[in-house]
């Protein structure tokens, strides 16, 4: 992507942020400050650092025998992913029109082996799909392929545009895809928050060919339906919808729909389970006997987004029939809401309940994530990608992360208080102990393996001058200019622990 093609999205996304946000304002009075950085995420690709291993520990929270870790980050804008058949997970960088290979997890240790571009020079690419040797991306305006040896981990021969020509003007201009029934399902978004399209392709879900030809529309009535997966069970296809936007914080709801050959979804006559809009739906209600309601209800703004159904994950009993599905958070509420991952559930009468499955991404304002999309791994976990930090989180049941070092250092070993901690344990104390690190500004000071300025103290080799005990006495009487810090012996044994294992 040429410099001057960034400088000109940047621009364009800062004036549309003006406008929603002056539109916002005077619905709803001053949004908030998550809001704001929301609107700036997805109009001109804001983003923030990834946070630290403390805050993921001390701030994202799974269900119970669940643990969650970071598996990647630094991929700015990454969108939906895909596992490849050797263990490689691809993802798509939507701003810098890249696709890219994370190399598989050779070694255990929770991260990816290394990041390769594969495909680049992409319009804004957000979802990918393999089909047999193929391999599929969808970019705003045009869906491609190319041949992939999934061993090697290598696209083979040229990338090939088979459907060019898609409309990308206005709002909702990603474009995403399911391969199902040997048929291409592509979402193509709305121009707009509601309105009469010109472009009869906009709002709807379209059938292709495999090769990209006779295309036709397969169903409508879809504001922005961006996920779209097929359940395991009876081979249904599925797709998220976002409500519309400027009707206040509770309403509409945004949806989950099951999609089938020729049914009208309501947008933009009618809202969530069969009530009329409030601009469009006068003269309307002829449609209410032919509009299909949602399958289940998304609390109003969560902006559902990627959704994958359960289908070789190990998970306890009553995810039997269960979709995970990434919720991107609002931006349209006075009080930011969603920026989680819910696990939605049918029972044998198909009725859809949900419950909270990631969370913590949003507290009290303050967002250091949103997710996107959710990929099952070949190591039993499942993967959620955030565009908003640029990150990839695991999450597994009935095992531990490896963010950390198992076995530490041999001054941590020798305390007998910490040998009978278990590798849980152990881990949650050193992320307590770089908090401690993190809280008391020590870096300011100090340095990691040449890491910092180099006019600080090197904190390296520390387990050959010290035993854990002796650190943990020195912080009562330390070297000036060293203050004495007010620590507990319980902190003092985590950040000794901590600076032993870094």
């Amino acid at each position: 992507m040429t410099v001057l093609k960034r400088l000109f999205q940047i621009l364009l996304g800062l004036i549309v942020l003006l406008v929603v946000v002056v539109a916002a304002a005077l619905a709803f009075g001053p949004l908030s400050i998550a809001s704001v950085k929301a609107i700036l995420n997805v109009a001109a690709g804001y983003s923030v650092d990834a946070p630290a291993t403390s805050v993921v520990a001390g701030r994202l929270k799974v269900p119970a025998g669940f643990s969650v870790g970071r598996y990647a980050e630094g991929l700015p804008k990454i969108r939906f992913m895909e596992f490849s058949e050797a263990g490689d997970l691809l993802a798509v960088l939507s701003r810098d029109g890249e696709l890219v290979l994370l190399a598989r997890d050779e070694d255990g240790d929770g991260r990816h082996n290394g990041k390769r571009v594969l495909l680049d020079e992409l319009a804004s690419p957000n979802d990918l799909e393999f089909y047999q040797d193929w391999l599929y991306v969808a970019e705003s305006n045009a869906i491609g392929r190319i041949k992939f040896d999934h061993q090697a981990g290598e696209t083979v021969g040229d990338y090939q545009r088979i459907i060019i020509g898609l409309p990308d003007s206005g709002n909702h201009r990603s474009k995403s895809i399911r391969i199902h029934n040997n048929k291409l399902y592509l979402s193509v978004g709305s121009t707009c928050n509601v309105c009469i399209e010109e472009d009869e392709r906009r709002g709807t879900i379209m059938e292709y060919e495999l090769d990209g030809s006779g295309g036709r529309i397969f169903a409508k009535g879809l504001r922005n339906s961006v996920g779209l997966d097929v359940a395991p069970w009876d081979n249904s296809l599925y797709a998220t919808d976002n409500g519309r936007d400027m009707l206040g914080d509770d309403y509409p709801v945004c949806e989950l729909n099951k999609i089938e050959d020729g049914e009208f979804y309501g947008w933009p006559y009618i809202n969530a389970f069969g009530d009329l809009d409030p601009e469009f739906g006068e003269g309307q209600e002829s449609r209410l006997t032919s509009a299909r309601s949602p399958e289940f209800g998304f609390a109003p703004h969560n902006a559902p987004l990627g959704m994958r159904f359960i289908r070789k994950t190990p998970m306890p009993a009553h995810f039997k029939r269960s979709a995970l599905v990434a919720l991107h958070g609002s931006w349209n509420r006075s009080k930011a809401d969603g920026y989680r991952v819910k696990s939605l559930h049918w029972d044998e009468e198909g009725k859809v309940s949900g419950e909270d499955f990631l969370w913590g991404f949003e507290l009290d304002d303050d967002v250091i994530g949103r997710p996107v999309d959710v990929a099952e791994g070949p190591d039993g976990c499942v993967y959620v990608s955030d565009d908003y930090a640029g990150s990839v989180y695991r999450v597994c049941y009935q095992q531990s992360q490896q963010e950390i070092v198992e076995s530490t250092v041999e001054a941590v070993k020798e305390d007998a208080e910490y040998m009978a901690l278990t590798t849980e344990q152990l881990r949650l104390s050193l992320v307590e102990g770089e908090a401690l690190f993190n809280l008391h500004t020590c870096a300011q000071c100090h340095r990691f393996k040449g890491l910092g300025d180099a006019g600080n103290k090197s904190l390296d080799n520390l387990q050959q001058r010290y035993t854990m005990n002796e650190l943990s006495k020195y912080f009562l009487q330390p070297n000036a200019p060293m203050p004495v810090y007010p620590l507990s012996a319980v902190e003092r044994k985590t950040l000794a622990a901590y600076l032993l294992t870094k």
